[in-house]
């Protein structure tokens, strides 16, 4: 029987993949979505399910593949070959979309705080990325990041499970380096593409 950690891990998982893309298809069909916002998402997803998730779901090197690191449950209703393709649209979509658009309304200036370096924009970006990323571990995938459960080395986890210090721990689960890795690196990748697409698409509408 499904326990309701469980559940709320199903429903956090195609909520967060599926709903950007839902709000993204109804911006096409309305002839409203920019496409600099289109080429982001897209290449979002290919940098994250090329960089660790593809890696983390089937353990390709040095790690424990998804489906031995969480129950059995979660493989039924996550099944392990669409579980880096759901991970990857939430990256995309909830976390890198969802942070350009925090980013640009806290300054105020929406896409255009994009057009050029902006520390302010960045260390947004960077806080945005790294909270949810604790907080997905903390409070999500906890027992499947636990101590013994090793995550694969990947491309934008360089580290692999031989450099994984616990950096803290909160209500005994732990927050490790490898597990935090990715998106302190793929955060300044994320702003570059933003900033990328954004001002190819000025330069074209001039």
């Amino acid at each position: 029987m499904m326990t309701f950690e469980e559940l709320r891990v199903v429903v956090v998982v195609y909520t967060t993949a599926i709903v950007p893309i839902i709000i993204l298809l109804n911006l096409y069909l309305k002839d409203q979505l920019p496409r600099s916002i289109l080429n982001i998402y897209l290449t979002t997803f290919l940098i994250c399910a090329l960089g660790w998730e593809l890696w983390f779901t089937y353990g390709l090197y040095a790690g424990d593949p998804v489906d031995i690191r969480r129950s059995e449950i979660l493989n039924q209703y996550i099944p392990k070959n669409i579980n880096w393709l759901m991970n990857s649209l939430a990256d995309a979509g909830t976390i890198g979309l969802g942070g350009i658009l925090l980013t640009g309304k806290l300054l105020g200036s929406d896409r255009s705080v994009f057009n050029h370096w902006n520390i302010g924009a960045f260390s947004i970006l960077l806080v945005w990325c790294i909270a949810q990323n604790i907080f997905v571990e903390v409070f999500l995938y906890y027992d499947q990041l636990s101590v013994g459960k090793d995550l694969s080395w990947a491309p934008l986890a360089p580290t692999g499970p031989w450099i994984n210090p616990i950096l803290f721990q909160f209500n005994d689960r732990t927050i490790t380096l490898h597990g935090q890795i990715p998106w302190l690196l793929m955060t300044p990748i994320l702003y570059k593409v933003t900033m990328y697409f954004v001002v190819r698409e000025k330069e074209e509408g001039r």
